[in-house]
C-alpha cells in the first residue's frame, strides 16, 4: 500500500463464526454477508479492506483451529471478489493465526494488538508474541506485513508509551504501528498520534474513532485511518455498513489528498 498517499482501511466485522458461542448455524449467510460488506468499501472508494472475527465474542487470547478455517475460507472468497489489498485480524492476540490465514490466502497484512509488551484486558493478561510471529515469518517467507498496535484498545498498560512505540518498531520488527482510542470507535488521543509521528521510522495508522468530522484534524499526523464504526449505519459498530457513509469518508480522502493537506 502506498502510505505515502496515506490509505483508507474499511473493516469487515465478521459474524459470530463456527465455534464461537453465538454462532447462528449458517455459514453461508456469515460469507455471503462479509462479501457484501468487502464490495461495499471497495465501491465507496476505500483502499483497502480487514476481515475481523468481531461477533466472536467472548474472545479467546488464541483461536480454535475451527475459527482459522472459517476466517480462512471467509478471507479467500473475499480475496476472489475483490480487488482491494486483504487484511486479518484474529481477536484477540493471534497474530500466529492472522499470519497463516494471511499467507494461505494471500491477502496483505495482518494486525496484531500486543506485538510486544503486556496488556491487562479483559482476557486477562496478554503478553506480546513478537518473537514466535517473526519465527514463523522466517519459515514462511511472504509479503505479508506486521501492523502492531501500540497500548492496544480494551487494555491497560505499565510501561511509558514512548518506550512501547520504540520496543514495537526496533525490539518487534513491526511494519506499522497502530494508535487507537481506550475502546472501540473512540477517537485516539492526538498528542500520542503527534509523538508517535515522531519517533517512528514506520507508518503510522489510526486504528480507532476515526470519523468523518475529525479526520482533517487528524490527518497531517497518521499514514492510515482504520474506519469500522463511523461507516456503519447510525455510526452503530454493530450494525452493517452504510455506503453512504462509506462514499462520504472515502470522498473526504480523496479531497485531502488532493488538496496536500
Amino acid at each position: 500500500m502506498d502510505f505515502e498517499r496515506k490509505v483508507l482501511i474499511g473493516m469487515v466485522h465478521l459474524k459470530p463464526l463456527p465455534g464461537s458461542y453465538l454462532y447462528g448455524g449458517n455459514f453461508d449467510e456469515i460469507v455471503e454477508h462479509a462479501i457484501g460488506e468487502a464490495k461495499k468499501l471497495e465501491e465507496a472508494g476505500f483502499d483497502a479492506v480487514m476481515v475481523e472475527n468481531f461477533g466472536d465474542v467472548p474472545y479467546p487470547k488464541t483461536v480454535e483451529k475451527i475459527t482459522v478455517a472459517a476466517m480462512s475460507a471467509v478471507a479467500k472468497v473475499i480475496r476472489e471478489e475483490i480487488s482491494l489489498p486483504l487484511g486479518i485480524n484474529v481477536l484477540r492476540n493471534d497474530g500466529i493465526a492472522a499470519y497463516s490465514i494471511a499467507y494461505a490466502v494471500k491477502a496483505d497484512f495482518i494486525r496484531v494488538n500486543v506485538l510486544s509488551g503486556v496488556a491487562y484486558t479483559d482476557q486477562g493478561i496478554i503478553e506480546g508474541i513478537a518473537h514466535e510471529l517473526a519465527k514463523l515469518r522466517r519459515l514462511l517467507p511472504s509479503s505479508v506485513q506486521v501492523f502492531a498496535d501500540v497500548h492496544v484498545k480494551h487494555a491497560y498498560h505499565l510501561g511509558e508509551f514512548e518506550d512501547a512505540l520504540r520496543d514495537t518498531v526496533e525490539r518487534g520488527l513491526a511494519d506499522a504501528v497502530i494508535i487507537s482510542g481506550r475502546a472501540t470507535g473512540c477517537e485516539v488521543d492526538l498528542e500520542r498520534l503527534k509523538k508517535a509521528k515522531e519517533i517512528c521510522s514506520v507508518p503510522v495508522i489510526v486504528g480507532s474513532g476515526t470519523t468523518y468530522d475529525n479526520l482533517p484534524k487528524l490527518w497531517k499526523y497518521a499514514h492510515g485511518f482504520i474506519v469500522g464504526t463511523w461507516i456503519k449505519k447510525d455510526g452503530k459498530t454493530k450494525n452493517n455498513i452504510d455506503p453512504k457513509r462509506a462514499r462520504k469518508i472515502a470522498e473526504l480522502v480523496k479531497n485531502l489528498r488532493a488538496n496536500r493537506v
